[in-house]
């Protein structure tokens, strides 16, 4: 019988370990995910027709949203409500900076992002490239992004993009640091903009 009672504590101690190795080791797998910059490298091009990297999202908090120019509601309200509390927090413009990335580079080339962007903000600059690059990206950042095609619910004969609708806020290093969910209150984004400055400075 003692031997048996010995044998039962061996095997609960044993189990007792297992579980506290696999309770520690994602743990420390989230610790190593959030110092690192989120995301992945890229190379695509600016609103301006020049050569952007991952490298552009470092050095200041960046405000990092993914749409596109047909976009009927959510991209525009967006990306207006965005550069109005970009002013509100950091009105010299030198302590954030915001990108706009297409999920739609078929028909969103640069010059077509700069004059969308352009006619909405001076703050926020437009990214786009090719088909299979902007797909990295989408897939490296964990955006949600699926054409729809034309159907009967798209009388215009034209397809659409279903995406994800959230703003990206990352630190100076490029690390996850949190969303803006689309139609948040306006104060609680202008504080979450605030307290992600705050960090970088």
């Amino acid at each position: 019988m003692k031997t048996f009672r010995i044998v039962i504590w061996v095997a609960v101690l044993f189990i007792a370990g297992v579980l506290g190795v696999l309770t520690l080791y994602p743990m420390k797998s989230r610790e190593v995910v959030a110092e690192a910059p989120f995301g992945v490298p890229f190379t695509l091009v600016s609103q301006s027709g020049q050569p952007i990297t991952e490298q552009a999202l470092r050095g200041k908090p960046t405000a990092l949203f993914f749409g596109f120019t047909h976009c009927p509601e959510v991209c525009p309200t967006t990306l207006f409500e965005l550069n109005g509390w970009m002013e509100k927090v950091d009105p010299d413009g030198t302590k954030l900076q915001a990108y706009f990335v297409t999920v739609d580079p078929e028909r969103d080339t640069p010059e077509i992002m700069d004059q969308y962007v352009s006619n909405v903000s001076k703050r926020i600059t437009g990214i786009s490239g090719p088909p299979d690059k902007i797909a990295e990206v989408i897939k490296g950042f964990r955006v949600y992004a699926k054409k729809v095609p034309v159907d009967e619910k798209n009388p215009n004969g034209d397809y659409t993009m279903d995406h994800t609708a959230s703003v990206f806020l990352l630190d100076s290093a490029g690390r996850f640091s949190g969303t803006i969910a689309y139609g948040e209150n306006p104060d609680t984004a202008i504080k979450k903009l605030e307290n992600l400055v705050s960090k970088g400075s």
